[in-house]
C-alpha cells in the first residue's frame, strides 16, 4: 500500500524545551507512527515539513517509518528550495588526492568524476588547478565533459568546483579550469585562526578580512556567479572575528560559506554549537548556504558533519572512503547512509545520492588511489556485512534485522552466490559476465576478453574460483592506468644456492618488445631492476605490501606499491603552499607472488609515465584541448 502525504503548518511550534532554538523547526519531519523522539534533540512532533512524502511501507527494518522525499531541488547557488535537502560536496579528487601515494592520472580523475556524477553528488571539487599544469588540465577536462553531459537517468549534472587560495593567480587558474562547465564554482579560502594568521600567514586580522573580500569580489568580476569561501581553521578561530569575516565575504558576493574543522579538533557538541552560533550571529547568513568540512584527526569527522547538518548546515563536504590528508575526511558513505538510516532523528534531512552506486565508487577510488579500505571500515569495509560469530549467524538466519540496520543491496553490494552460479574452468564468457553484473561491472568487448583470459588462467590452477578471486582479477584489469608498458613474459630463479635472477619481457603500447635480465637480493628485486633497465626512468620504491585474497595455499596475491620519481614531479600543496613531491601507486594480482609484484610495479610506472606525458603535453600546448593529455 502506498500513498502520498503532504505535511505542512503555517505556524510551526517551537517548544520551550528545545535545547537549540537556532535550528528551524520547519526542518523537522513529523512521523505520525512514532512516539516522540528523544527530547535530547528537541524533536517534538508537529506538522512542519512541506515536502511530499511517499510512505512505501509502514515500517522500515529498523522500526522507523521509511520515507522517500521528492526529487533533487532546482540548483540555485545561494538557496535550496527545500529546507530538508542537504547538498553533497565531494572533494575526493582534491582533498582526497592529497593523501600520500594517492596521485591519480588525468584519465583516472575523469573516470572517477563520471562515477561521482552517477552517484549523484551535487558538487565535485575536481582539484586545485594552481598546483600544477596537469591538475589544471584535469579539472578543465572534467568541467568540459562531466560538467556538461549527464550520465544518470535523471539528467543530473553536477557543479564542477576548483579550489583557489585567496590570490588572483590561483583564482584565475581555478576559473580557467571550471568556466567550461554548465554550473561552475570557485572555492577560495584563507586562514582565520590566530595561530594560522600569526605563524603561517603573518598577517593581521584587518589584512585577512581585506584579502578575503577582495578575492571573492575578484572571482565575481571574472563572471563566476557561484563562489564558496572557507575561513581555514574555523574551529579554532575567534567567534566574533569569524562572524565578521563571514559577513564581509557575503557582502562581497560569496554564495556558500564553508566552516572547516581543518585539524579535526572539535567535538560534535562543539561543532553543532559553532554552526548554530554562526546562524544566529552572522548578518546575511540567511542569504547563503552553510557548509561543513570536517577532518578526521580524532575520528570524529562523520559525527561532526552530522552535528553540523543537524544545526542547520545544508552542504556537507566529504570524500569517498573518507580519504584525505593525515587521518582523512568525513566519509561520504557514512554521512549519506547515516542521514538515510536515522532520518527521523535528523529532522527529515535527505540527499540526492543514489546509494546503489556507493560500492562501485568505493572500489574505483581504492584501486585508482592505491588506498585500500580497512576491513572494519563502516559501510564499505569487507567485514561491514560479515557475520562470523555463532550468535550473530544464528540471529541473521532467523531475521536479518537482528544484526543489520541497513541492507547491503541498498549500497550496491551483492551477497556471494546470489545467482547460484559457481565458476570453474569449464565456465564460459556468459557465466562470467553474469557474475560480473552481480558485482556491478557491466563490461563488454576487449575488457571482458581480458578478464576472461585471466579468469581461465586462474581456473586451470584452482579447483573453485571464489567471488573474491574474480573481484581481484577485475581490479587488476579494469582499474589500471593507460598502458604504456605491459608485462609480456617473466622468468625468475631464487634460493639458497645462488644469486636471484629475473628475465623480463615488456611490451610497449606500440607493440615493441624489450627484454632485460638482472640479479638482485631476491626475485622481486631482480625483476624490478630488469624493468628499470628497460623503462630507463628513475624510480624509487617507497612502499611495498602484499596480501592474499582468500585463504588457502592457492590464493591469489594482490600487491600494492608506491614509487617516487627523481624529484621533478612536483605540485603545490593547497593549504601550506609548499612544493610536494608526487608519488604514484600501483596494484597487481596473480597467483604467483613475483608476477603479482611485477604487475603492481608496472602499474605504478605507467601512472608516473602518464603523468610525465600529461605535464609535457600541457607545457607544449597550455591552452589546447585536454583529451590527448588526459590519456
Amino acid at each position: 500500500m502506498a500513498f502520498s502525504l503532504v505535511l505542512s503548518s503555517p505556524k510551526p511550534f517551537y517548544p520551550s524545551c528545545n535545547p537549540n532554538p537556532n535550528i528551524p523547526r520547519s526542518h523537522i519531519l513529523f512521523n505520525p507512527w512514532l512516539s516522540p523522539p528523544s527530547s535530547r534533540f528537541g524533536l517534538i512532533p508537529h506538522l512542519s515539513c512541506s515536502s511530499s512524502v511517499l510512505l512505501s511501507k509502514p515500517w522500515s527494518r529498523s522500526g522507523a517509518l521509511r520515507c522517500s522525499l521528492r526529487s533533487r531541488p532546482e540548483y540555485i547557488p545561494n538557496h535550496i528550495p527545500d529546507p530538508c535537502y542537504v547538498r553533497v560536496f565531494d572533494t575526493t579528487l582534491r582533498d582526497g588526492e592529497q593523501s600520500p601515494g594517492a596521485t591519480m592520472t588525468s584519465k583516472e580523475k575523469l573516470v572517477v568524476a563520471r562515477q561521482l556524477s552517477l552517484l549523484g553528488v551535487d558538487i565535485i571539487e575536481a582539484g586545485f588547478p594552481a598546483s600544477s599544469p596537469d591538475d589544471l588540465d584535469a579539472v578543465r577536462s572534467i568541467a568540459m565533459e562531466v560538467g556538461n553531459q549527464p550520465v544518470s537517468e535523471d539528467g543530473h549534472i553536477p557543479v564542477i568546483c576548483g579550489l583557489a587560495r585567496c590570490n588572483k593567480k590561483d583564482i584565475d587558474a581555478a576559473w580557467e579550469a571550471v568556466r567550461h562547465a554548465k554550473k561552475p564554482r570557485v572555492h577560495t579560502f584563507i586562514a582565520t585562526s590566530e595561530i594560522h594568521m600569526q605563524h603561517k600567514l603573518r598577517k593581521t586580522r584587518e589584512e585577512v578580512v581585506r584579502i578575503a573580500c577582495e578575492m571573492v569580489a575578484y572571482a565575481r568580476s571574472l563572471g563566476c556567479q557561484d563562489i564558496e569561501f572557507s575561513p581555514e581553521d574555523a574551529g579554532r578561530s575567534d567567534r566574533d572575528f569569524l562572524y565578521h569575516v563571514l559577513e564581509e565575504v557575503i557582502k562581497a558576493g560569496a554564495t556558500t560559506v564553508n566552516i572547516p574543522d581543518t585539524v579535526g579538533y572539535t567535538l560534535p557538541s562543539e561543532f553543532e554549537k559553532l554552526i548554530a552560533d554562526i546562524k544566529a550571529n552572522t548578518r546575511g547568513i540567511e542569504d547563503v548556504i552553510i557548509s561543513t568540512h570536517c577532518q578526521n584527526d580524532l575520528g570524529l569527522a562523520t559525527a561532526n558533519t552530522l552535528a553540523g547538518a543537524y544545526a542547520g548546515a545544508r552542504q556537507v563536504e566529504v570524500t569517498v572512503n573518507g580519504i584525505g590528508e593525515r587521518a582523512g575526511n568525513a566519509s561520504l558513505e557514512e554521512v549519506v547512509i547515516a542521514l538515510k538510516c536515522r532520518q527521523e532523528l535528523m529532522g527529515g534531512l535527505y540527499t540526492g545520492i543514489n546509494t546503489k552506486h556507493i560500492v562501485m565508487a568505493s572500489k574505483m577510488v581504492a584501486e585508482y588511489t592505491g588506498l585500500h579500505v580497512q576491513p572494519h571500515k563502516a559501510i564499505v569495509g569487507a567485514n561491514a556485512f560479515a557475520h562470523e560469530s555463532g550468535i550473530h549467524q544464528d540471529g541473521m538466519l532467523k531475521h536479518k534485522n537482528t544484526y543489520e540496520i541497513i541492507s547491503p543491496e541498498d549500497i550496491g553490494l551483492s551477497r556471494s552466490n546470489e545467482s547460484g552460479i559457481v565458476l570453474g574452468k569449464l565456465s564460459g564468457r556468459h557465466a562470467l559476465r553474469s557474475k560480473l553484473l552481480e558485482f556491478g561491472y557491466d563490461i563488454n568487448g576487449k575488457e571482458l576478453e581480458d578478464v576472461f583470459k585471466r579468469f581461465k588462467e586462474v581456473a586451470e590452477k584452482k579447483k573453485r574460483i571464489s567471488d573474491e578471486d574474480i573481484e581481484a582479477l577485475i581490479s587488476d584489469e579494469i582499474f589500471q592506468p593507460a598502458v604504456i608498458w605491459s608485462l609480456g613474459e617473466l622468468q625468475a630463479t631464487c634460493g639458497t644456492l645462488g644469486l636471484s635472477t629475473a628475465t623480463v619481457k615488456l611490451v610497449a603500447s606500440d607493440g615493441e618488445e624489450k627484454i632485460a635480465c638482472s640479479v638482485g637480493t631476491g626475485p622481486v628485486d631482480a625483476a624490478y631492476k630488469a624493468i628499470d633497465s628497460i623503462v630507463e626512468v628513475p624510480a624509487t620504491l617507497r612502499e611495498y605490501a602484499m596480501t592474499s585474497v582468500t585463504e588457502g595455499i592457492d590464493a591469489i596475491a594482490t600487491t600494492r606499491v608506491v614509487i617516487g620519481g627523481d624529484g621533478s614531479h612536483m605540485s603545490t600543496h593547497a593549504l601550506t603552499g609548499e612544493p610536494v613531491h608526487r608519488t604514484f601507486s600501483g596494484s597487481g594480482a596473480a597467483m604467483d607472488i613475483v608476477v603479482s609484484s611485477v604487475r603492481a610495479y608496472i602499474s605504478a610506472l605507467n601512472k608516473m609515465l602518464g603523468f610525465m606525458s600529461a605535464v609535457k603535453a600541457t607545457r607544449e600546448n597550455p591552452q589546447g584541448k585536454t583529451s590527448r593529455s588526459s590519456e
